[in-house]
């Protein structure tokens, strides 16, 4: 390989070593979401369902979902490490072991959790371990986590179909990707919340491997 850096993968923190975090937001959380004015925090609307995605940079995978149909609100964020309520100068050190995470809010009767899997599992390469194409480090990370124990049997299934989709394409490296329950979600800053609906143009990292994930087989959309 060219680049020196990829050679040695960055390592999650014990925590032990995490950063200390706060008790509280170093910052308010925006109340509203920018493109379709719905709140971002809590209460949700009764049957809303949420699951949480890293795959890389959360400014593209934001946008990705924000306006599916079945979808009532998104919003990014940080979870799975130790640090609490931690700010992003924190996450990129690598200290916190939080991953970058779009939060989706969703209408499961609208949009199902199969459907949601099988975007996630095509709009990026969830082989490549701590990092997402030059986006490097342990806040990179590809990850998958749920608020109940269905939704985690669900995703474990689609990783299992979606790594051997990968291997009949002659697909080599294994998946990565980190799936949990109660993995934690903490807002991330306001100047990131829907950041390509104000900057059209801004960075987007995500790129997938060009492998259809076979949704058919966990129920369909």
């Amino acid at each position: 390989m060219m680049f020196g850096w990829w050679k040695r993968e960055p390592a999650l923190p014990s925590p032990e070593e995490a950063l200390p975090g706060r008790a509280d937001y170093a910052f308010t959380p925006p109340e509203r979401h920018r493109v379709n004015g719905r709140p971002l925090l809590p209460p949700y609307p009764e049957g809303c369902r949420r699951v949480w995605f890293g795959m890389g940079c959360f400014w593209g995978a934001e946008r990705l979902f924000w306006e599916l149909p079945g979808i009532w609100v998104t919003a990014v964020g940080y979870g799975g490490g130790w640090t609490p309520y931690p700010t992003y100068e924190e996450v990129i050190t690598g200290r916190t072991g939080h991953v970058e995470l779009v939060q989706l809010v969703y209408r499961p009767e609208e949009l199902s959790l199969a459907r949601l899997l099988g975007l996630f599992w095509e709009h990026h390469d969830p082989t490549q371990g701590m990092r997402q194409g030059f986006d490097v480090g342990t806040q990179y990370r590809s990850a998958i986590y749920t608020e109940s124990e269905q939704d985690h049997h669900l995703a474990l299934e689609s990783r299992r179909l979606y790594e051997r989709a990968l291997s009949e394409a002659g697909w080599r490296r294994p998946i990565t990707t980190e799936i949990r329950r109660d993995a934690g979600f903490y807002f991330a800053e306001p100047y990131h919340q829907q950041y390509l609906a104000r900057h059209p143009d801004g960075y987007c990292g995500l790129r997938g491997t060009g492998v259809a994930f076979p949704d058919h087989l966990l129920g369909g959309a």
